[in-house]
C-alpha cells in the first residue's frame, strides 16, 4: 500500500477513467476514485467495495483518514491512495491539467437557460468538418466539468463545455478547467437565484467564465447582461472581442425573426456580413439558442451555405434518457439523440442498474465523431458491453457490421441500417428483456423505439428520476446520517409505477420498501428487487407468500399476531421465516395494539416462540397540520413509553419508526432509528411549509385530438353543462375520468396548460376525453397539453377539488403511460 500526502495539483495519475460514483466503476484496472464528502453523501464509506472489485488508485481527504480507516487501507497490498485536503478540488486540478495540454478553440457556455441545448446544437453543425469534444448531456457543475474536460484528447479540434453555477464562487474552479477561448452567455433567468443576493451579483459570478477569452457571443437584448459585461468583465479582459447580437437592443449583428408559413427566417446584418437563414424553428427560445450558434458558426468561419444545409437537418434535442414499458414484457430506454462514447457509457450504467428484467440487450448504431480511430473505439465498445453485463447486441451501421468481430462472445446481430433492421428483425426474441437503444441522431432510432413501446396511448404520465433523487436526498438530509429510510411504494407508488421507482430506491440504497398488500410485495422481488419489504396489511391466506418471498408482515392486533405465531409453528424452517414489525396505535386509531393490549402482548414477547421482530412503530394522525403539533408530541411520548415495554419483554433492541413525510419536516428532534418517506418522495411537501425544496416528479400530459370555432350559444359536452357565452375556440383532450382526470374537475373547475397558457375544461369531463376552452390560447391539433406538473400544479389541482394530491395521484389508471426519465 502506498500512502501519498500531496497538493492537488501534485496529483500524478495515469488512470484513464475518473470516477466520482462507486455505482459507475466499469474498468477498475484502469480508474481512479475520488472520494468526494457532500451534504448528502460521503465517497469514503464506499472504499472497502471498490478496493474488493479491482479498483487500486483511490484519492481520500485528510479529515476523512480515520485511525480505522487508514487501518483498513494498510491491509491493501498495491493499492495508491492520494491523500489530499479536498478530493473535489484535486479532480478539478487533475482536469485542470490535462486541459493544459491542448491548444484548440474551446467554447464556454454559461446562462440561466439554454446551456445545454446550444452545445448539443452546435456540435450537431460543427460536425462533420470538426472533431467535436462536448459536455455529456447536462454536465456543467462542480464535478460534472472536470469529468467532461478529461474526454479531451489529441484528435479533437474543437470543444463545446457548459458550466453552470448555483451560488457565488464556484465558477472560479470552473474557469481554469474550461479555460475557454470563446465565450457564450445564453440568457440570464431566475434559475438558481436563490444562491444570489440580486440579479446582478448572479451575472458577475457567471462571466467569470469570461475572464480569459478572446470573444464573447451575447444578447444585448438582456440588458443586464450588456451592463455588467461593459462596467465588469471589460476591465479585467482589456483585449476581449464583444461579438454581440439583438432584435431590438443595439448589436455588433442585428437580428431578425421573419415568420414563415414553413418556419422562420432568421436575418442577420452587421459586422459578420448580411445572411438569412431558413428554419423550421418558431419558438422564441429555439431562435434564440440558433441564433447564438449561427453567430458562433459565422465567426468561426463556416461559409453561409453551408451553416444552412446543417441548419437543415437540425432537430430539437431531448436531454433526456426515457424509460418505457415494451412490448413483450419488456422495458426500453430510449437514448436516441446522439452517440458518443461518454454518453453511451452514462447509458449503459443506466441500463446495470435496472433490476426489472435480467436480461440487458443494446441496440446501438455506429459512435459517431469521436476523434478516435475506429479499432481502438470500438474495441473499448466492446469491453464496456462486456463490463456491463450487455448479453446481446443489436448493430446498426457500416462501420459496427466492419468490426462485428470484436463482438464475438455476445450474442449479437448486425445490420447495415435501421430500415432492415425493422423490415427483418425479429423483435419476438426481445421477451423479458431491458432494452437500451442509443443511436446519433441520422439512424433514426426512434423508429425502433416507436417498434418496441406497449402502450401508444397519448396520455402520458411523465416520471421525473432526478426529481424523485433529489427529493430523497433532501429527506435524507433532514432525517440525518444516522437515520435509515423506508420508502413507501405502495399503491403503485402513489401511481407512479412502483417497479421503476423501487428499482430507483434500490440503486439509491434506502434501507426499506413498504407496500400495503402481499402482492404488491412479490411483485417487487419478481422485478428483481432485494431491500426488505414491510407488508402493511398482510392476511392468513397470504403468509405462505411472505415467506415464499422474503416479506415482512406487520402485525398490529391480538388477532394476526395469533395467526402469524400459529403459522410459524407449522413451517420446517422457522429460522428462514421474515422478521415481523409491530404497529402501536398511539391516537391514529387506525390499526394497531391499543394500551390494553400491551399486557397481553408483552407475554407473547417474552415467551420463547416470540416472533423476530425487526421494528415497532406508529403513525402520526396530525403532523401535516400545526393545530395538531401537541396530539403529535402526545403521539411520539405515548409510543416511547410502548417500545420501552417491547424491547424489555424482548431483551434486544427494536428499529423505532414514527415520522412519515411531514412528521420529518415538522418534528426532526423524533426521527428516531428510521423514517417513512411517502408523498413527499413523489415531490408533494405535506405540511406546505418547505414545497420550495422540493421537485416536480410526475407530469401529466396529453394531446389535443380535434380543435373546432363553436358560436355562442351553443352547448358542450353531455347534459349540454357546457354552454357558451361568447364564440369560442374549444379543444378535444385525449383524456378523460376513466385515465384518472377527476370528473368534478369538468366545467371550468379544471385547467390545464397549453402552450404557456391556462385553458379552463368546458362541460362535463367524458370517460376518454376533456374539452377545454382554447380560445385565449395559440394551439394546434396534435399539440401537446400538461395537465398537471410545474405550470399546474397538483397541490393546486387538489385545493379545487377540496381533496389531497395522494386522491389524485393513485386515482391515474394503468392505461396511462408511465414514461420515466433522467436528464
Amino acid at each position: 500500500m502506498s500512502l501519498i500526502e500531496t497538493p492537488p495539483s501534485h496529483l500524478a495519475t495515469t488512470a484513464r477513467y475518473l470516477l466520482t460514483d462507486s455505482r459507475q466503476l466499469t474498468f477498475p484496472e484502469q480508474s481512479i476514485f475520488f472520494a468526494i464528502r457532500g451534504e448528502r453523501h460521503d465517497g469514503h464509506h464506499y472504499l472497502p467495495e471498490l478496493y474488493q472489485r479491482g479498483l487500486r488508485e483511490f484519492v481520500v481527504e485528510e479529515s476523512a483518514l480515520t485511525p480505522e480507516l487508514e487501518a483498513q487501507i494498510a491491509a491493501w497490498p498495491h493499492a495508491r491512495v492520494w491523500v489530499v485536503p479536498s478530493s473535489l478540488r484535486a479532480l478539478q486540478q487533475v482536469a485542470t491539467q490535462h486541459r493544459k495540454r491542448f491548444d484548440l478553440p474551446v467554447v464556454g457556455i454559461t446562462g440561466s437557460n439554454g446551456k445545454t441545448i446550444v452545445k448539443e446544437w452546435l456540435a450537431q453543425l460543427l460536425a462533420p468538418s470538426e472533431r467535436v469534444a462536448a459536455s455529456p448531456k447536462s454536465y456543467n457543475s462542480q464535478v460534472g466539468v472536470p469529468l467532461s474536460v478529461w474526454t479531451l484528447s489529441e484528435q479533437h479540434t474543437v470543444a463545446l463545455f457548459e458550466a453552470g453555477i448555483s451560488r457565488p464562487h464556484e465558477m472560479e474552479y470552473l474557469q481554469p478547467i474550461i479555460r475557454p477561448t470563446v465565450g457564450i452567455f445564453t440568457n440570464i433567468g431566475t434559475a438558481h437565484a436563490e444562491g444570489f443576493r440580486s440579479l446582478k451579483q448572479k451575472i458577475t459570478e457567471k462571466l467569470r467564465l469570461f475572464t480569459k477569452v478572446e470573444t464573447l457571443i451575447y444578447r444585448t437584448d438582456y440588458p443586464e447582461i450588456d451592463e455588467e459585461v461593459r462596467l465588469i468583465l471589460r476591465p479585467v479582459n482589456p483585449a476581449l472581442r464583444l461579438l454581440t447580437w439583438g432584435t431590438s437592443a443595439p448589436a455588433e449583428v442585428a437580428v431578425k425573426y421573419l415568420p414563415q408559413a414553413a418556419g422562420t427566417s432568421i436575418v442577420l446584418a452587421g459586422t459578420l456580413g448580411e445572411h438569412t437563414f431558413e428554419t423550421h424553428f418558431r419558438d422564441e427560445a429555439s431562435l434564440e439558442n440558433l441564433t447564438h450558434g449561427l453567430v458562433f458558426l459565422l465567426n468561426h468561419g463556416l461559409a453561409p451555405d453551408e451553416i444552412q444545409r446543417r441548419i437543415a437537418r437540425l432537430r430539437p434535442v431531448s436531454m433526456r434518457l426515457e424509460l418505457k414499458e415494451g412490448t413483450y414484457r419488456s422495458y426500453v430506454i430510449d437514448d436516441t439523440y446522439n452517440n458518443d462514447l461518454q454518453g453511451l457509457t452514462m447509458a449503459l450504467n443506466f441500463l446495470a442498474q435496472q433490476e426489472q428484467r435480467s436480461r440487458k440487450v443494446v441496440v446501438l448504431s455506429d459512435v459517431l465523431q469521436t476523434g478516435q480511430s475506429q479499432d481502438v473505439l470500438y474495441q473499448t465498445l466492446a469491453e464496456l458491453l462486456r463490463e456491463k453485463g450487455v448479453q446481446r447486441l443489436i448493430g446498426v451501421g457500416p462501420e459496427l457490421t466492419r468490426q462485428a468481430a470484436r463482438f464475438g462472445d455476445l450474442q449479437s446481430t448486425f445490420y447495415p441500417d435501421t430500415a432492415t433492421l425493422l423490415r427483418e428483425f425479429p423483435f419476438s426474441t426481445l421477451t423479458d428483456s431491458v432494452i437500451l437503444v442509443k443511436g446519433a441522431r441520422p439512424f433514426s432510432f426512434e423508429q425502433i423505439v416507436n417498434r418496441l413501446q406497449q402502450k401508444v396511448h397519448k396520455t402520458v404520465l411523465e416520471i421525473n428520476l432526478d426529481a424523485l433523487t433529489h427529493n430523497l436526498n433532501y429527506y435524507r438530509q433532514k432525517a440525518g446520517t444516522g437515520t435509515k429510510i423506508m420508502a413507501m411504494v405502495k399503491a403503485f407508488a402513489y401511481g407512479s409505477g412502483s417497479a421503476e421507482v423501487a428499482n430507483l430506491l434500490q440503486f439509491h440504497r434506502v434501507d426499506y420498501l413498504a407496500v400495503a398488500y402481499a402482492d404488491e410485495g412479490v411483485s417487487l422481488r419478481q422485478n428483481g428487487i432485494t431491500l426488505p419489504i414491510m407488508v402493511m396489511n398482510p392476511t392468513r391466506p397470504a403468509f405462505e407468500t411472505l415467506v415464499q418471498y422474503n416479506l415482512e408482515p406487520e402485525l398490529y392486533s391480538p388477532r394476526i399476531f395469533t395467526d402469524w405465531l400459529e403459522f410459524v409453528a407449522t413451517q420446517s424452517k422457522p429460522d428462514k421465516v421474515p422478521a415481523v414489525h409491530l404497529k402501536l396505535d398511539t391516537g391514529m386509531h387506525r390499526l394497531g395494539f391499543v394500551p390494553t393490549d400491551y399486557s397481553w402482548l408483552i407475554g407473547q414477547l417474552s415467551s420463547p416462540s416470540a416472533p423476530r421482530v425487526a421494528s415497532a412503530f406508529s403513525h402520526l394522525a396530525g403532523a401535516d397540520e400545526g393545530e395538531h403539533n401537541a396530539f403529535s408530541r402526545l403521539q411520539y411520548q405515548r409510543f416511547l413509553e410502548g417500545t420501552q415495554l417491547i424491547e424489555q419483554a424482548l431483551g434486544y433492541p427494536v428499529i423505532k419508526h414514527i415520522l412519515n413525510s411531514a412528521g420529518i419536516v415538522r418534528f426532526p428532534e423524533h426521527r428516531l432509528d428510521l423514517v417513512r418517506l411517502g408523498i413527499g418522495l413523489y415531490g408533494v411537501e405535506a405540511t406546505g411549509t418547505e414545497q420550495r425544496f422540493l421537485q416536480n416528479v410526475g407530469t401529466l400530459k396529453t394531446v389535443i385530438s380535434q380543435i373546432k370555432q363553436v358560436p355562442a350559444g351553443e352547448t358542450i359536452g353531455y347534459s349540454r353543462r357546457g354552454r357558451l357565452e361568447r364564440d369560442s375556440v374549444i379543444g378535444t383532450l385525449a383524456i378523460g375520468y376513466a385515465d384518472g382526470y377527476d370528473r368534478r374537475l369538468g366545467n371550468g373547475t379544471g385547467q390545464v396548460w397549453v402552450n404557456g397558457t391556462l385553458c379552463p375544461t368546458v362541460g362535463n369531463v367524458c370517460m376518454d376525453m376533456t374539452m377545454v376552452d382554447l380560445t385565449g390560447a395559440t394551439a394546434q391539433e396534435g399539440d401537446e397539453v400538461v395537465v398537471f406538473g410545474p405550470q399546474v400544479p397538483i397541490t393546486d389541482m387538489a385545493q379545487r377539488l377540496q381533496t389531497i394530491p395522494y386522491e389524485l395521484l393513485t386515482g391515474l389508471s394503468e392505461r396511462v403511460k408511465r414514461v420515466f426519465f433522467k436528464e
